[in-house]
């Protein structure tokens, strides 16, 4: 029977950080992930039966070797189809408290820059499987919220792919995250010590191993949720294609061998007589070589005539398979270049992508979502007195997949169908244009400026 959090923090050091170090849930180690998503860690280039040759004299004969990172790419694509357009946040207060909650949420964000923390944890969720941000608050005074703060809040990234162990603790019966645990080590006066934070609702538990055991140090906080967020998928984004992207280098790798060999264009005699050869002297001791061959022979240059439209086919198909199976676009410069098309068209292409951001946005908008959460436990404690309109405050986070619009067109059709009646009130126009933080006071603003000054003659 799986013990409980109580019972593990019970235990003498040692045990309880073996304990919190078991993971619950399965996901690749990096060390093997690695390996596919560095191309310089693909089977082409550490093959112990593909090495380069040592001819009997000492010369080393170099074999072909020809990598793609299209698992790196993958992951690229997908972050660019899901995270190309920044997620929006729609907030809906309710009066002028929940307002300024909501300006206070945003700012926040904006200040951690969360619009990049997206991309880079998001990297890390589809290449390393896991992907964990901490919130935490410093003791800086500032007014960087639009109120006065004695506390600046800020994130930090935890993923395999950096080194973090990340070991998160759900319970058994109700799924929910009830600890999240961070193992590190620094450098601390030429010795590694070895760190495991421990974050509960109610506590944080730093274990310090600096000689030959673990310390415990328990600091207990009010802010009522672990201060952290954590996401994960069993598979990399390339899922188990990487077979794909091998075969593809190996042919390639192969043919450079052949090519290499048999490019070099061959001088061919045909004759029925011995010709002498070999008989010219260096062009910087002659003037002109005068040679003589038996009437009717002939001497020219052969090359090697390969099967390339064969290689070309094989290649482009593993390609367009990798892609395909992924649901990625092959959206290369050459391969755009190529393919005459109309933007309407051009649009058709990435539905397929579209649907693939969609299946992959249930787990970033349930960690996004925890995330708000978050920030409004520390928002309580940084705003006293506005808890309950923290509380009840509506925020939706909303994942728009990349593709190629043209609002015009959209406009024009929506106006064609109402028969040329306004679709969008002012209020929802400027709030739909993004270019204002505040739509209600830009609104204010612009129809201040419209009113007419009864003091001020008219034209």
């Amino acid at each position: 029977m799986a013990k409980t959090l109580e019972e593990i923090l019970a235990m003498n050091p040692e045990d309880a950080v073996n304990e919190l170090r078991k993971k619950t849930i399965e996901i690749p180690a990096w060390e093997d992930l690695e390996k596919e998503y560095n191309p310089t860690k693909h089977p082409v280039m550490t093959d112990t039966a593909y090495m380069d040759i040592v001819n009997e004299d000492g010369n080393v004969e170099k074999v072909t070797r020809v990598i793609e990172g299209l698992q790196r790419l993958a992951v690229e694509r997908m972050i660019g189809l899901a995270f190309g357009i920044p997620v929006k946040r729609i907030y809906k207060p309710k009066d002028g408290k929940e307002q300024q909650a909501a300006s206070a949420i945003e700012s926040i964000l904006k200040q951690n820059r969360i619009d990049t923390v997206n991309i880079d944890r998001s990297r890390m969720l589809f290449a390393g499987c896991e992907a964990a941000t901490m919130w935490f608050a410093v003791e800086q005074p500032n007014s960087l919220y639009g109120f006065p703060s004695r506390l600046k809040l800020r994130c930090r990234h935890y993923s395999q792919m950096k080194g973090d162990g990340i070991y998160p603790l759900f319970d058994a019966d109700t799924d929910d995250l009830i600890a999240l645990s961070f193992y590190y080590k620094r450098k601390e006066e030429d010795k590694d010590a070895e760190y495991l934070d421990v974050y509960t609702a109610e506590k944080h538990i730093q274990y310090k191993k600096a000689g030959d055991n673990w310390e415990k140090e328990e600091q207990a906080f009010s802010l009522g949720k672990i201060p952290a967020v954590y996401c994960f998928r069993p598979s990399p984004i390339w899922e188990n294609l990487s077979n794909l992207v091998y075969e593809r280098e190996w042919a390639f790798s192969r043919n450079g061998n052949y090519l290499r060999k048999n490019s070099k264009p061959v001088l061919v005699a045909f004759s029925d007589e011995n010709m002498l050869f070999n008989q010219e002297k260096d062009e910087n001791k002659e003037f002109k070589a005068v040679a003589q061959y038996p009437q009717g022979s002939e001497l020219k240059y052969i090359t090697w005539d390969q099967a390339i439209e064969n290689l070309k086919f094989f290649t482009n198909e593993l390609k367009q398979s990798f892609f395909t199976q992924l649901q990625l676009p092959d959206i290369s410069y050459d391969n755009m270049k190529t393919t005459p098309m109309s933007g309407e068209s051009r649009k058709m292409l990435l539905i397929d992508a579209m649907l693939k951001v969609t299946q992959e946005s249930g787990r970033l908008l349930e960690m996004f979502d925890r995330e708000i959460n978050v920030i409004k436990a520390f928002l309580k404690v940084m705003m006293p007195g506005m808890n309950e309109s923290i509380d009840s405050l509506q925020v939706e986070n909303q994942i728009v997949p990349f593709t190629i619009t043209d609002d015009k067109d959209t406009i024009s059709n929506i106006m064609n169908a109402t028969g040329g009646k306004p679709i969008l009130s002012q209020r929802e126009g400027i709030a739909a244009l993004g270019w204002s933080d505040d739509p209600d006071e830009t609104l204010r603003q612009i129809q201040e400026e419209s009113k007419t000054d009864v003091f001020e003659p008219t034209m």
